[in-house]
């Protein structure tokens, strides 16, 4: 495995790959490092499917809000350095600020209405530096494809959407949520929650689990389903509901709140974003009515 920390020897090391095989495939897995088993199967999936791997660990200051927690975002080189090796990762490219941003960026990647809602409503531009970042990375790194978890799934849709408008070629591969034995999706902000926020925390994927049965109901109407969901949420003492809503997937378009469920068509998901003191966690299920519900809880 090569530790790349500066775009020359990422490019270097990328010229390299291709001379020795005019077919390999690059796949890509970005992060903001902090690594858990969520990011090892991205790793294991592109192992798998291509002839290199890149992983990119950058916590992206663009992406962070005035008063969020960048300074304080998790950090552990040497564990995440010793996991990417674990799981076959042919290349890290680990940049520093300054590496990625010399001089201040004049330059946006905004994509429009997907952002409006969700993480986007409550963490204005925070998708504008995601799609900086990414766009970045897809440039530098020029791969065949890019895995996302669907944890993040606005993250996933908006980074979708860029990547058609600006005819990127890179396949985007969504991966599935991978979650801790008792249902809490793994996120790197774990590691914030005391342990009676912890202990707490499962009522997120519990509401989404039980939801699986709720939308089998002949009547019930997404509003009444994000009633209960919220009401089960509020179980938790600790728990601060951001957001609980219920939208077409990927588009994150307003469906008719009040029509029964099993009587609308396409894909939606139930997105939820709760706070635990300080720590905001996020997850979310993927529903198509009339149909056998969900692959990701």
């Amino acid at each position: 495995m090569i530790l790349c920390r500066t775009i020359a020897e990422l490019k270097n090391e990328l010229i390299q790959i291709k001379k020795s095989n005019d077919n390999a495939t690059i796949g890509l897995v970005p992060t903001m490092g902090f690594l858990h088993e969520g990011h090892a199967s991205l790793m294991r999936q592109s192992v798998s499917e291509n002839t290199a791997s890149v992983l990119s660990i950058f916590v992206n200051p663009m992406q962070f809000g005035p008063n969020e927690d960048f300074e304080r975002y998790p950090r552990d080189e040497a564990r995440d350095l010793a996991i990417a090796k674990e799981n076959g990762i042919d290349i890290v490219f680990m940049p520093d600020v300054e590496e990625m941003y010399p001089s201040k960026p004049r330059t946006s990647v905004i994509v429009s209405q997907l952002t409006d809602r969700l993480c986007g409503a409550s963490r204005p531009g925070h998708f504008d530096g995601v799609g900086l970042v990414v766009s970045k990375l897809f440039h530098l790194v020029q791969p065949d494809r890019a895995y996302f978890g669907m944890k993040d799934a606005q993250q996933l849709a908006v980074i979708q959407q860029m990547t058609d408008d600006l005819n990127i070629p890179v396949e985007i591969v969504p991966c599935p949520i991978v979650r801790e034995p008792d249902g809490l999706a793994l996120s790197s902000r774990n590691v914030y929650l005391s342990a009676e926020q912890r202990q707490q925390a499962v009522v997120l994927s519990q509401s989404l689990t039980l939801s699986k049965d709720w939308v089998k109901e002949k009547d019930i109407t997404p509003q009444e389903l994000l009633a209960r969901v919220k009401a089960k949420i509020n179980e938790a003492s600790q728990a601060d509901i951001d957001y609980v809503e219920w939208l077409t997937y990927p588009s994150l378009e307003l469906p008719a709140l009040n029509e029964p469920i099993a009587v609308q068509s396409g894909k939606f998901i139930l997105a939820l974003a709760v706070k635990f003191g300080s720590t905001r966690l996020i997850d979310n299920a993927l529903f198509v009515p009339t149909t056998e519900v969900n692959d990701h809880v």
